[in-house]
């Protein structure tokens, strides 16, 4: 009997985690009742079971009466942030980057070219969001860039850190950030309708912002790559990222683990690992996070590495965030209740 008591408890762990939990009529249901009741056009969804997908649709319409193609480009905002993240790290994984090599030595802003803290500013600042720069200088008074305090000292989100990191990759490798993302992600992993670059021809298959009262917004057609906004890319090709993470992004035992590690803190059971959000203790299991929000633009995902399961949610409304929840918590179960407790604690 003892012998057998540890086997079924091993069997009970392997079904709580590993068996597919999630009803696909019943989710489809669900989402399509929550996009009337929310008011939200377009929504692209997918998850992914034991490293494959089981569940990917896109919803909606992209215009009255046309119906949103399964290759719907969705701007997905500052999701953005993981392309560029993963960029980097292929490079630190190959000699070809230091992560605590000062920034200085490829580039400076002008804006910050005086202020010794910018002679100490390095790439794991910059990807853990402790770089002291705020989100965007535009936001601020002055509207020119400034060190907020000394980089390492705290966690603060900044879209500015990333344009940073990207100005100073160009300068060294003297390529684009599309290039090279193109060269170590996007050609490698076959995402072939992902681009950091706006072109017309996206038009038709392209899923237009939309604010709370349903009304379209104007089309930021982006002709210089961003490393913190604006990438568009389809269900399809973003569930293939995501299963690359799943399966170790390319990366060595130890980056990896140090991407996933909670090294800057956000919150009480939440921080930033390199260039992801960590939820480090949801039993037995962990999570890497990033959400993307711009005007008429709201999405999610979540990888679940001990597992092997992923989810992504793209909407194209400033209602998006009113879904995750409901959506959460079908597709990560117990996992996604408790992802949830701790977004709902100060």
């Amino acid at each position: 009997m003892n012998r057998i008591l540890p086997k079924i408890k091993t069997l009970l762990l392997l079904t709580f985690f590993y068996a597919p939990a999630v009803n696909a009529q019943v989710a489809d249901s669900t989402i399509v009742r929550l996009m009337k009741d929310k008011h939200i056009p377009t929504l692209g969804l997918a998850f992914v079971d034991k490293g494959e997908i089981f569940f990917s649709k896109v919803y909606g319409e992209l215009n009255t009466g046309v119906s949103a193609p399964a290759n719907t480009l969705f701007n997905v905002a500052s999701i953005t942030k993981t392309v560029t993240t993963m960029v980097t790290l292929c490079l630190v994984n190959s000699g070809d980057w230091d992560l605590d090599e000062p920034i200085y030595h490829y580039w400076t802003d002008p804006d910050v070219a005086a202020d010794p803290r910018s002679k100490k500013l390095t790439t794991k600042h910059i990807l853990t969001h402790q770089s002291g720069f705020p989100n965007w200088r535009w936001m601020t008074p002055s509207k020119k860039l400034a060190f907020e305090f000394e980089p390492g000292l705290k966690f603060q989100y900044s879209g500015e850190g990333m344009e940073y990191l990207r100005h100073a990759l160009e300068s060294k490798f003297h390529r684009s950030l599309e290039q090279l993302a193109d060269s170590l992600i996007f050609k490698p992993l076959h995402m072939n309708d992902t681009h950091f670059i706006w072109n017309d021809r996206m038009l038709d298959h392209f899923a237009v912002a939309h604010n709370s009262n349903g009304e379209p917004l104007e089309i930021i057609k982006n002709s210089s790559p961003s490393a913190a906004d604006q990438l568009k890319t389809t269900v399809a090709d973003y569930s293939k990222f995501l299963i690359w993470i799943i399966k170790g992004g390319g990366l060595s035992k130890a980056l990896y683990r140090q991407m996933t590690s909670p090294l800057s803190m956000i919150k009480e059971n939440k921080f930033m690992g390199l260039g992801w959000a960590v939820y480090p203790d949801l039993g037995r299991e962990f999570c890497l996070s990033h959400s993307g929000i711009d005007p008429g633009v709201n999405t999610i995902v979540f990888i679940l590495p001990k597992t092997s399961r992923a989810l992504l949610i793209f909407t194209n409304s400033d209602n998006g965030p009113q879904i995750y929840t409901d959506l959460v918590k079908i597709f990560l179960k117990e996992q996604g209740n408790a992802i949830i407790a701790t977004e709902m604690k100060n």
